[in-house]
């Protein structure tokens, strides 16, 4: 320990911040079980009600509409942020050209490196119904204009593109990584006995990357009801609630809007236990499927 000081000395400022706004804000699920009046403090004297707040919750009668976006919005994100970034990567490793290789990989990284309330300027100027880039295109097209951010039938496809758009760059940079370790001698061995491209992509090169899909689908399933608070909450509005309210949107709202704190912290508190038993199942998976360990 003592040799390689430094280095714990380098992770003693992100442990700090774990121990304090990961596991010091635990004390707070307290919150869930009691009848809280803010005044009193969260370790006043309190009226304890057990799971009478769970009970009010899932009695709402909108909860089970926003359980359903949740699970559909991050399923689909889920989904598609495992099959364009491989097929991304499949492409990209096709091209010879060096230069252009790098120039196509830096271009879709950027937006991983922007935040939601940036993107979300950007896409409001896009996707405007009247003057918004894409709906000028589209009117151009004789299509009449589509309300990507007003219409809840379009709003979760609208949330999973561009979502896929802000991340994709980056999980291809893992699937290029992993293209990397494929042995050449087995190309080799493909185009002397005349296998085509498309033959040696099914053959060689998505079994040779099989097992990074696996894993990073598997570990995906532990965001199953993170449907990303910071993109949908910069671009919803209360006429897209039917399809586009999700958890932490809604828990933001009872908590911080109308001061519903024992109601939020419920809410909150079941989603991190249901997001707990996925997180042990995909690690689960991860170890039996491709033998992947944290510890």
């Amino acid at each position: 320990m003592l040799r390689e000081l430094p280095l714990y000395l380098m992770l003693l400022p992100a442990v700090i911040l774990v121990a304090i706004f990961s596991y010091g804000s635990m004390a707070g699920v307290i919150i869930a079980f009691q009848k809280f009046i803010p005044a009193k403090g969260m370790f006043g004297n309190q009226q304890w009600v057990g799971f009478q707040n769970f009970v009010t919750l899932f009695s709402m009668p909108n909860i089970g509409l926003v359980i359903r976006n949740t699970v559909v919005i991050a399923l689909c994100k889920m989904i598609a942020g495992v099959v364009v970034p491989v097929g991304f990567a499949l492409l990209l490793n096709e091209v010879r050209n060096q230069l252009t290789k790098r120039i196509f990989q830096t271009l879709v990284y950027l937006p991983h490196f922007l935040s939601w309330v940036i993107l979300s300027g950007i896409l409001l100027n896009l996707l405007s119904p009247n003057e918004g880039f894409v709906n000028v295109i589209l009117s151009k097209l004789g299509i009449e204009p589509i309300f990507f951010l007003g219409n809840p039938n379009v709003f979760p496809a609208t949330m999973v593109i561009s979502d896929i758009w802000k991340t994709f760059g980056f999980g291809s940079v893992i699937y290029l990584a992993a293209l990397t370790g494929i042995d050449p001698a087995l190309y080799e061995a493909a185009v002397i006995d005349g296998a085509n491209r498309w033959q040696q992509t099914r053959h060689i090169t998505l079994p040779g990357i099989s097992s990074m899909v696996v894993l990073m689908t598997v570990l995906g399933l532990a965001n199953i009801l993170n449907g990303g608070f910071d993109q949908i909450y910069n671009m919803y509005s209360p006429v897209v609630y039917s399809t586009g309210d999700i958890l932490d949107t809604f828990v933001f709202r009872l908590g911080i809007e109308q001061a519903q704190y024992a109601l939020s912290t419920a809410a909150g508190l079941f989603k991190s236990c249901v997001s707990l038993i996925f997180i042990v199942v995909s690690y689960y998976l991860a170890d039996k499927l491709t033998g992947y360990r944290v510890f």
